[in-house]
């Protein structure tokens, strides 16, 4: 029997339709890249979105086309986010920081038929538009008097554009399952491949992830600081939750400097805000600096790697703002478990409560997850057993978009596989011990880079570090960790070694450390791995 409800269908466009009618003068403030601060209501904002979807009408734009944004956290890419699939089209954000190579593979597999580009972005596309095979113009989203000298072929104003549509536009209904965003993963084994989400699915995500994060409080008191950049799985769908909610938004452009976000925060009172460890790190910087936490800061959310305990430590303990671990990947729309659990975790002994933070936490409402063998059997969830992550639902990607090799590697039953290495406690709570990629294999048993790397962030000199594997003669592979000192801190090897020999295994001890300044990052902000092995694969271990 079918049950006689209303069929209305869950589209991007309801969202903003919500904002605008019931927290119609809500505020959007943005930085702009020109400079100044520009700010509006959630009302005047969709009229924006309106002008946008009759720009593509304009432009010859149909359902299902595919339109670039290589543009940073602001109001305008913010009206191409919904301007672009409340009409039907596919909003495709790219990553700046790609290679070279890997942004001319994804804008050309993507068909991309226009690309909206931001004045930093204007001198890459310059380099890039020769190889570039689908686009037929370029918007730059300026107004007329900031708009460059370019070479750019077939290229507007957005402004221009904008000025010489009507606001008149009924947002159409269609199947919620329709495509509405395409996002490339960071490329780090192979080409760049790309997740296209649903309608349907970025709509269940942002209800789903919101459910299941009520304790880090998402209200229209809320001011929410989108750090995570737009053009990164959806800026982790504030753009879609923080509308929803009515919560005011607060977006920094390009300014990812210490002293721009704290000036930001604090202008505009805000509460919540999220990003990967380095930048969360460089605003900690900032704060000491500060002396104090911006005014209203209550949570930081961190995912993207695991964080240090003296991070989180120092938000909490220092400056008394809730810090929040989580865990997800662009083909999970991509969070997928917030570690929420603050009544708990509060009990426990500082350093046990601090471990149990940098756990990813439990799945969100409408995800399952398991973990299984070599075999693909599937594994107890006690704590201690040890496995790669599974995971299926509504808001997981069926396939990679017309990838057919990837997508047949990637998928088991039903199931994705997440290419993570973890134990599920008995109450669901995921604890993510590696990559599969960056286990090391010594005299065939596996050591955990993450785990020793988590211990030995508990050092309050350690700043930053990696563990890799290093060729042995005798056991195939042993541990060389990677460590960046804190800016003023004076730690040895011996240190470091002596700090660590109670506190794992000792056949996981590492066989040398090597200090270095930086750690290389890739295009998303997590540690690369895969650059840290190139630059130490010759390293020869002490003997």
């Amino acid at each position: 029997m079918i049950g006689e409800m209303m069929s209305s269908q869950l589209l991007t466009s309801n969202i903003i339709k919500h904002a605008a009618r019931n927290h119609t003068s809500q505020e959007i403030i943005s930085r702009t890249v020109e400079g100044p601060i520009h700010r509006y209501s959630y009302g005047e904002f969709e009229k924006r979105c309106r002008l946008v979807a009759n720009v593509l009408l304009d432009l010859g734009v149909a359902r299902g086309d595919r339109i670039g944004t290589l543009a940073w956290n602001t109001h305008r890419h913010l009206e191409l986010y919904y301007g672009i699939s409340g009409m039907g089209a596919v909003c495709h954000t790219i990553n700046p920081r790609l290679f070279h190579d890997q942004l001319e593979y994804v804008i050309n597999h993507a068909n991309d038929r226009f690309l909206f580009i931001d004045l930093t972005f204007v001198p890459l596309l310059e380099a890039l538009q020769g190889k570039l095979t689908t686009v037929e113009a370029y918007i730059i989203l300026t107004d007329r008097a900031h708009m460059p000298e370019t070479s750019l072929k077939n290229v507007h104003s957005y402004e221009d554009l904008m000025n010489n549509v009507s606001e008149n536009y009924e947002w159409p209904q269609f199947d919620e399952n329709m495509a509405c965003m395409l996002c490339y993963t960071s490329g780090t084994t192979g080409n760049p491949k790309g997740s296209l989400y649903s309608h349907r699915s970025t709509m269940l995500h942002a209800l789903c992830v919101m459910a299941s994060t009520a304790e880090v409080r998402l209200t229209l008191r809320s001011t929410v600081l989108c750090i995570v950049p737009m053009f990164h799985v959806g800026a982790w769908g504030y753009p879609f939750k923080a509308p929803i909610a009515g919560a005011k938004i607060v977006l920094p452009a390009d300014r990812y400097d210490g002293e721009g976000l704290y000036e930001l925060m604090e202008q505009e009172e805000v509460t919540l805000t999220a990003g990967v460890p380095t930048i969360v790190t460089v605003l900690l910087e900032e704060i000491r600096k500060q002396t104090r936490a911006p005014k209203g800061l209550r949570y930081v959310l961190c995912g993207g790697s695991a964080p240090g305990v003296a991070l989180m430590k120092a938000f909490e303990e220092d400056f008394g703002v809730t810090f929040v671990q989580g865990w997800g990947m662009t083909e999970t729309s991509p969070v997928a478990a917030v570690n929420s659990r603050f009544a708990e975790q509060s009990e426990l002994p500082e350093q046990e409560k601090y471990l149990a933070k940098r756990k990813a936490g439990r799945a969100n409402f409408g995800i399952e997850a398991k973990i299984v063998d070599d075999q693909d059997r599937r594994l107890p969830e006690d704590g201690k057993s040890s496995g790669e992550l599974l995971v299926r639902g509504p808001y997981i990607i069926g396939a990679y978009f017309d990838d057919q090799s990837a997508t047949e590697a990637a998928f088991s039953h039903g199931w994705f596989r997440t290419g993570d290495v973890c134990v599920i406690e008995e109450d669901g709570t995921i604890m993510i011990t590696d990559r599969s990629k960056d286990l090391i294999k010594s005299g065939g048993e596996w050591i955990s880079s993450i785990d020793l790397e988590n211990q030995a962030m508990l050092h309050p000199a350690v700043a930053e570090c990696a563990a890799i594997a290093c060729h042995h003669p005798k056991w195939e592979e042993r541990p060389l960790l990677v460590v960046v000192a804190k800016r003023g801190e004076t730690i040895t090897k011996h240190d470091l070694l002596a700090f660590m020999q109670d506190k794992i295994a000792k056949w996981w001890i590492p066989d040398d450390i090597v200090f270095v300044d930086n750690l290389p990052h890739g295009s998303t902000g997590k540690v690369s791995k895969k650059d840290l092995r190139l630059q130490f694969q010759n390293y020869k271990l002490p003997q």
